[in-house]
Formats: C-alpha cells, sequence, structure tokens
C-alpha cells in the first residue's frame, strides 16, 4: 500500500485478491468472518453487485454509495451497511480509506504472491 495511512500493523497484514484495478486491501481474517482495511484510488464505478452483509466505516476520502437504489455520499466517519443479498454499487472520485466487516468469511481470498 504506498504512502497509506496504515500503521504496518495493517500493512504487514495479507493483500487481498480483489479484480478491480486501483483497489487494494488487506486482510484480517476471522474464523466467521473477514475485516478488509480497504486504499482505493478514484477508479470510478464498481458495477453493482452482491453477496454476505457487509458494515465499513470510512477513514478518508468520498464514496458515493448505491444501496437497493439509495444513493449516499460518504465522507470521514460516516458508517456504512449493506444487507445480504441486497444490489449495491459505489464510485469513487477520490483516493479512499475504509475498514469493512464481511459476512462471508471468504469474501476475498488472499493474493498468491
Amino acid at each position: 500500500m504506498t504512502d497509506s495511512i496504515y500503521p504496518d500493523l495493517i500493512k504487514n497484514l495479507p493483500d487481498a485478491d480483489i479484480p478491480y484495478k486501483g483497489v487494494r486491501g488487506k486482510i484480517l481474517q476471522g474464523e466467521n468472518h473477514q475485516v478488509i482495511f480497504f486504499d482505493i484510488d478514484p477508479i470510478g464505478e464498481v458495477p453493482a453487485h452482491t453477496h454476505g452483509e457487509q458494515w465499513g466505516i470510512v477513514i478518508e476520502g468520498e464514496m458515493h454509495l448505491i444501496i437497493g437504489g439509495e444513493k449516499k455520499i460518504l465522507t470521514k466517519g460516516d458508517r456504512y451497511h449493506i444487507p445480504k443479498g441486497v444490489v449495491h454499487s459505489a464510485v469513487f472520485k477520490t483516493r479512499f480509506f475504509a475498514v469493512d466487516i464481511f459476512e462471508d468469511k471468504d469474501r476475498y481470498k488472499p493474493r498468491k504472491k
């Protein structure tokens, strides 16, 4: 994570294998859940998709998040909750940092070195 706001404690976690260019994450793996420390470039849109329940908090930057058709603009300190199976998408116009917890314990796999 180049110029990351995260300390070495987080930078030294395994890299998440995320299929979007400019989206980086570090995995903190639990037995039944997964936490991802995101670092996202201003990549534009992440297309609509679904998965298990997700909760997150914005550390820095701005995200335009659409959850089930409802658009929210989120900035530092804002929290968001995406219920299981609800269609959502996001737009990133600035560099963005967030911490998300996923119900799916294998939402992201560690990137192979």
